[in-house]
């Protein structure tokens, strides 16, 4: 059997590709186990400055695997235990992304709904191919999208993503980057070269610097105004003091490329 994710390192980007296409590359308790694992090991892997996340076959990701789900329900209490334990273990998955020192960039084609959708808005950006449907249509078969809506309501203005939740309706990419779930939208022959475009651009920056903002941007943007200005300040002065910043700002000086680590 092919392994259900694949890495692929190619100078300091790392590609994860969810491969399961039979499936659509559903969340099932394989994929999330994988997913967890690749990125608990990407955490501490300090050669990789930038991770793409994108899907095998037709589609990105379809979200939950329907019928391991109506699977569970044969246990004795209906399958309580189980979905509680399923949602749990999709959540620390979602909240494993924003927390990795690397930015993570979504490779969206296809469809991507329900769970593909969160997987989506719990990437720092995304790029989508034209043509590509975003949904958190569980309302259709009668199973509010209710963790999905965390990271999408954190994406999307409440009133769209209302309307997504309860409607059950897709959004085209056009429609997605509008309302600010993904960055780009390029047609599909473009979209390996665009994400990769995007994620040499940020692998190419202080990684040390990216991982003091990336961490500050996800902190700030929980707390009042007030609060949030005195703590980036300190995150600057922090910023401010490493060395290689010190050489950055220098070489911007001399009009020369900074010598930084590779």
């Amino acid at each position: 059997m092919d392994d259900i994710l694949i890495r692929e390192d190619v100078a300091s980007v790392a590609t994860l590709t969810m491969n399961d296409p039979g499936k659509l590359n559903a969340l099932s308790d394989a994929m999330l186990a994988a997913l967890k694992a690749e990125l608990t090991t990407l955490r501490e892997d300090t050669s990789i400055k930038a991770v793409v996340l994108k899907g095998a076959g037709k589609a990105f990701c379809a979200g939950h695997d329907l019928k391991e789900m109506q699977a569970g329900r044969q246990a004795e209490d209906g399958g309580a235990a189980y979905f509680a334990d399923l949602f749990t273990r999709c959540g620390e998955v979602m909240q494993l992304i924003p927390t990795l020192p690397q930015p993570v960039i979504a490779q969206a084609h296809g469809i991507a709904t329900a769970a593909g959708c969160q997987l989506v808005a719990s990437c720092d950006m995304a790029v989508a191919a034209e043509g590509t449907r975003f949904g958190v249509n569980g309302v259709n078969i009668g199973l509010f999208c209710s963790t999905p809506m965390v990271a999408l309501s954190r994406n999307v203005p409440r009133k769209q993503a209302f309307e997504m939740l309860t409607t059950g309706e897709f959004i085209d990419a056009t429609r997605a980057r509008e309302v600010g779930l993904v960055n780009r939208v390029v047609a599909p022959e473009d979209l390996d070269a665009e994400t990769t475009q995007l994620a040499e651009t940020v692998a190419a920056k202080l990684a040390s610097a990216v991982r003091i903002g990336k961490q500050a941007f996800y902190e700030q943007i929980q707390m009042p105004l007030d609060a949030a200005y005195a703590f980036t300040g300190d995150v600057m002065v922090h910023n401010m003091m490493n060395r290689d910043t010190a050489e950055g700002i220098q070489a911007f000086i001399e009009k020369r490329k900074p010598d930084w680590p590779r």
